[in-house]
C-alpha cells in the first residue's frame, strides 16, 4: 500500500503576502467602538407613563372623603401537613368585621374554632337563599359566585380565590342568608367556622361584641355607592320644600407617602479616569450604566414594593381572578369595567402572549395605538404596556395591572422631588465623596421616588392569570 498523503500546510503557512497585512495594519489603526452595552436595559413604560408629582416636603399626603365601608383584605393560613392547616390569627383582621380589632386572645380563639374540609370539584358549597350556617375561608382552590338570572340562566357574579373569607358579611343581620351560590371549579380546602360557635364566642367576649356592634351601626349609616360618608341632596322636587342639608366629611387619618429612594456608590479608580478617557469618558460611562441600573430597580419597587407597590397596594375590592385561568378578553373586559378612564395596563411580556393566544382562538384581533411614536398593542383602545418586573410565580401565574392616572382625574401618580442638590436627572444626584486611601473615587448616586394611589378604583389587578400554554 502507498503511504497516506500529507496534510497540506494551511494556507497561512504557504501564503506570501505581497503588502501589509491587515492585522498587521489594524496596530497603526483607531477602531471604531460602541458605547458599553447592558442587556437589562428594558423599555420602563411605568416610568415614562406615570405623572409625576413634585413633593417639596419630601411627604405626600392623600386626603379622602370618609370612608364608611370597609374593604376587605385576605388572610393568610399556616401548614403544618394536608390535615393541620390553620388560619393566622392576626390576619383575621383582614376581614371587614374585625377591621381594627386588638385583641389577640379573641382573635386566637376564633382562629382555633375553623375546622379543615376538602372540597371537590363541581362541589356547591353555599346555595342562594339558604341561611349562613357556617363562615368560610378559602384556603386553596377557584370558586365560583353564581345566581340565577330573570329567565332562569346561571350569572356567573365573581371568582373566589385562596385568602378569600365568604358569610363574615352576614354579622350584624338578623337570620341573615346567602344572597349567592357559591360552586367549587376545581378541588380545594376551605376553612369552615360554625355561626352558632361564633355567635357563643360573641356572647361571651365584651370587646369582640362591642367591636361588631359598632361595626354593624357604622355599617348602617348613610353612604354611597362607593362606601363613603353619604351628603343627603334632593332632587326633581316642585315647590318650596325644606332641603336637607349636611357636609362632605373628611377622613382624620389620611395616608402620608414618604419619598423611597435607591442608592450606590460608583468607584472609579483614578488610573482610569485620567489615562483611559479617549475617546469616551470613562466616568461618565459608568455613571450611565448605574442610572440605568438604579432607574430599573426603581420601577421594580413600584411594582413590588410593599409600602407603596402596586402588587401590595391596591385595594382588595379592585382585584378579580381570572375565571378559567388564561386571560381572556372576558376578564379584560372585567378588568376594564371597574373603574373610569382606564389610561393602560401592565403585564409581564409572557402574560401578553397568554391573552393573545385566547384572543387567537377566538378570531379576535387586538388593536394597537400609537404612543410617543411607538405602536403599542391595545384592548379597547387602552394600550398593553410590557413590564418585566411583574412577577411570575412558580405555579406559572402572573397579574395584569389596569392604570387610571394623573391627580386631576383622582388616579396613580408617581412622587419625586426635583431641584435637589446636585441633581443629575430629576430627583437623582450625584455627589462626589472622596479619593481614597487606593486612589479610588467614590460617587453617591440617589434616585428618590415613590407612588400613590388616590382613591381605591384607581388601579386594578387581574390576579391568577395563567401564562403557559393550555390545551385546545
Amino acid at each position: 500500500m502507498s503511504a497516506p498523503e500529507s496534510a497540506p500546510e494551511s494556507a497561512t503557512d504557504e501564503q506570501q503576502f505581497t503588502s501589509l497585512s491587515t492585522q498587521a495594519a489594524r496596530q497603526l489603526a483607531t477602531t471604531t467602538k460602541s458605547e458599553p452595552q447592558m442587556q437589562a436595559i428594558t423599555s420602563r413604560w411605568l416610568l415614562k407613563m406615570l405623572p409625576w408629582v413634585d413633593v417639596k416636603g419630601g411627604t405626600y399626603r392623600v386626603n379622602r372623603r370618609l370612608q364608611l365601608s370597609v374593604g376587605r383584605g385576605r388572610v393568610q393560613f399556616d401548614h403544618n401537613g394536608a390535615d393541620d392547616i390553620r388560619v393566622i390569627p392576626e390576619t383575621l383582621t383582614e376581614l371587614p368585621a374585625l377591621r381594627g380589632f386588638s385583641d389577640i386572645a379573641a382573635l386566637r380563639e376564633i382562629a382555633s374554632k375553623f375546622r379543615v374540609r376538602g372540597v371537590r370539584a363541581g362541589q356547591v358549597l353555599v346555595d342562594a337563599g339558604q341561611p349562613v350556617t357556617e363562615a368560610y375561608l378559602v384556603v386553596h382552590g377557584r370558586f365560583t359566585r353564581y345566581t340565577t338570572g330573570k329567565y332562569g340562566e346561571e350569572e356567573v357574579i365573581g371568582v373566589i380565590t385562596d385568602g378569600d373569607g365568604m358569610g363574615d358579611e352576614a354579622v350584624g343581620r338578623d337570620d341573615p342568608l346567602w344572597l349567592s351560590s357559591v360552586r367549587a371549579e376545581t378541588s380545594g380546602v376551605v376553612l369552615a367556622l360554625n355561626w352558632d360557635a361564633l355567635t357563643a364566642l360573641v356572647e361571651r367576649t365584651p370587646s369582640l361584641a362591642s367591636h361588631l356592634d359598632a361595626f354593624a351601626e357604622r355599617q348602617s349609616l348613610p353612604m354611597n355607592r362607593k362606601g363613603e360618608a353619604d351628603v343627603p341632596v334632593q332632587a326633581g322636587h316642585v315647590g318650596e320644600p325644606i332641603l336637607p342639608g349636611g357636609f362632605v366629611d373628611y377622613d382624620l387619618v389620611p395616608r402620608e407617602y414618604e419619598l423611597s429612594l435607591t442608592q450606590t456608590v460608583l468607584r472609579v479608580h483614578t488610573r482610569v479616569a485620567d489615562l483611559y478617557n479617549n475617546p469616551m469618558n470613562q466616568t461618565e460611562q459608568q455613571l450611565r450604566l448605574t442610572i440605568e441600573e438604579i432607574r430599573e430597580r426603581q420601577e421594580w419597587e413600584l411594582v413590588n414594593n410593599r409600602e407603596f407597590g402596586l402588587l401590595h397596594n391596591v385595594d382588595y375590592g379592585q382585584r378579580i381572578s381570572t375565571f378559567s385561568g388564561p386571560p381572556t378578553p372576558d376578564d379584560m373586559d372585567e378588568l376594564l369595567s371597574m373603574r373610569r378612564k382606564t389610561r393602560l395596563f401592565l403585564a409581564h411580556p409572557k402574560a401578553i402572549a397568554a391573552f393573545f393566544r385566547q384572543c387567537n382562538r377566538r378570531g379576535l384581533v387586538p388593536g394597537t395605538v400609537n404612543v410617543d411614536g411607538h405602536e403599542v398593542p391595545a384592548w379597547r383602545g387602552v394600550p398593553i404596556f410590557p413590564c418585566g418586573k411583574i412577577p411570575i410565580s412558580p405555579q406559572h401565574t402572573s397579574s395584569i395591572i389596569a392604570l387610571r392616572t394623573g391627580e386631576k382625574d383622582q388616579g396613580v401618580v408617581g412622587l419625586h422631588q426635583t431641584g435637589i442638590p446636585e441633581e443629575y436627572e430629576p430627583s437623582l444626584n450625584v455627589r462626589f465623596m472622596n479619593v481614597d486611601t487606593t486612589a479610588i473615587m467614590n460617587y453617591l448616586v440617589t434616585a428618590y421616588y415613590s407612588m400613590a394611589i388616590l382613591v381605591p378604583d384607581a388601579a386594578g389587578i387581574l390576579e391568577n392569570v395563567q401564562v403557559g400554554w393550555t390545551a385546545e
